[in-house]
């Protein structure tokens, strides 16, 4: 095995996938909107609410602390929750209900009509966020989520579906966090100048 190939190959792998997404307008729409939409919530008093799964409950939880703590500048902090980090409370719903309620219930406990909702998933098909996206509707949460390149079954789900242009797990999670980031620019920028 040629290991500096291996390096080669990998970087040239998520280059690839980031000049597809720079050559989308569609999907650059697609981000501008997300930002608008949670740049609204948040100048109308409302919050974020994030989840994913494994390497998405990460990003979650990054995500959540660019909001909370700073992006770019101090400021002050702006509301967002990981769905993805209190072990007590993944524990007890996991315990009590079932992983795949996981989200569903803290969407419930915590989320009210204004706030955003912004699931993340490589496949689309995450079933504990299948099931937040159908309380978030219920509930008047608008909803975002990032995934893969169909979608899967989150597409007609929520108000807002990010796909990036590729199949392999990890270009989808590099391309999520730089979204991720790319949100977090926006929005402090638009609410602090």
């Amino acid at each position: 095995m040629d290991i500096k190939q291996t390096i080669i190959q990998q970087i040239q792998s998520s280059i690839s996938v980031k000049e597809a997404i720079l050559a989308d307008s569609v999907l650059l729409d697609d981000i501008r909107k997300a930002a608008a939409i949670v740049t609204d919530a948040y100048k109308n008093g409302f919050k974020t609410l994030l989840a994913g799964n494994g390497g998405s409950a990460a990003d979650a939880q990054h995500i959540a602390g660019e909001f909370v703590s700073r992006f770019y500048f101090d400021r002050p902090g702006i509301p967002s929750i990981s769905l993805s980090t209190d072990t007590s409370i993944i524990t007890a719903i996991g315990n009590d209900y079932g992983f795949d309620r996981l989200f569903e219930r803290q969407v419930q406990a915590h989320g009210v009509q204004g706030d955003v909702f912004i699931g993340i998933t490589t496949s689309g098909n995450s079933e504990n966020i299948i099931k937040a996206l159908k309380v978030c509707k219920e509930k008047g949460l608008k909803s975002i989520v990032l995934t893969g390149k169909d979608g899967g079954k989150t597409l007609g789900l929520c108000d807002l579906c990010i796909r990036i242009p590729s199949t392999e797990t990890p270009r989808i999670q590099e391309s999520h966090i730089l979204v991720g980031h790319i949100i977090c620019c926006i929005v402090e920028q638009e609410l602090f100048g």
